[in-house]
């Protein structure tokens, strides 16, 4: 039998400190807890769930508030941190999203909205980044359904926290988290890189820079005297 064929036995002595840790299959309900506080306190600023640019302000994103003073008082508070899940469906978000609320301030949101909190028994980055991956999905599509509107998604509050998640312990959370965190911005430095090149006045700029000039032209093709 081939070497590699048998090494993965080779393992099968070691002790547990040199093992990677087995996953754990957490549900949801178990790492977080809806947020029901309401608009009590008579905060102003709305927010909305993107499945594009995430958690932004109704200001930023619609150009103007498309809240009034008569509902916001039964809007759901969204702190720092927060989790919200959006039940509208997009081409890029199958389901609706699910993103973290990473202004760094309260705000409110529509009741329409699933708002919850997640405990220190898992890594928010991680859970974010597990959210933008599309293993929650087929969860989603067995429970939920798209309910009588076509752009929304149908599924109860406890259905919804009955949902799987992937643990590993926490240190390989952490630099799972941090592995993609740097992986994104890597990708967004590139991205911006391509689009300046890409702009039509970076090509006009570059094509002329190499063409030569009337002078090196004459130069290049004029015999020198003597």
């Amino acid at each position: 039998m081939p070497a590699k064929c048998a090494a993965p036995r080779a393992t099968a002595h070691l002790s547990q400190e040199y093992r990677t840790p087995a996953w754990e299959q957490r549900k949801l309900g178990e790492v977080a807890s809806k947020r029901i506080e309401k608009n009590t306190n008579g905060i102003k600023e709305t927010f909305t769930n993107s499945a594009e640019h995430g958690i932004v302000s109704q200001l930023d994103y619609f150009d103007h508030d498309i809240t009034n003073d008569a509902n916001i008082g039964n809007y759901s508070v969204v702190y720092p941190d927060d989790f919200v899940y959006n039940p509208r469906i997009s081409a890029i978000a199958p389901c609706g999203p699910i993103n973290r609320n990473k202004l760094g301030r309260n705000g409110v949101m529509s009741p329409l909205y699933t708002v919850f909190s997640v405990d220190d028994m898992i890594n928010k980055l991680y859970l974010e980044h597990y959210f933008t991956t599309n293993r929650w999905h087929q969860f989603m599509f067995l429970e939920g359904n798209s309910g009588a509107r076509s752009d929304r998604f149908s599924i109860s509050d406890s259905t919804f926290f009955e949902m799987p998640i992937q643990c590993p312990v926490l240190e390989e959370q952490e630099l799972i988290a941090l592995f993609f965190d740097r992986l994104d911005t890597l990708i967004t430095l590139h991205q911006r890189k391509y689009d300046g090149c890409a702009n039509p006045l970076f090509l006009e700029r570059r094509i002329s820079c190499r063409k030569p000039s009337h002078q090196n032209r004459c130069s290049a093709t004029t015999t020198p005297s003597g």
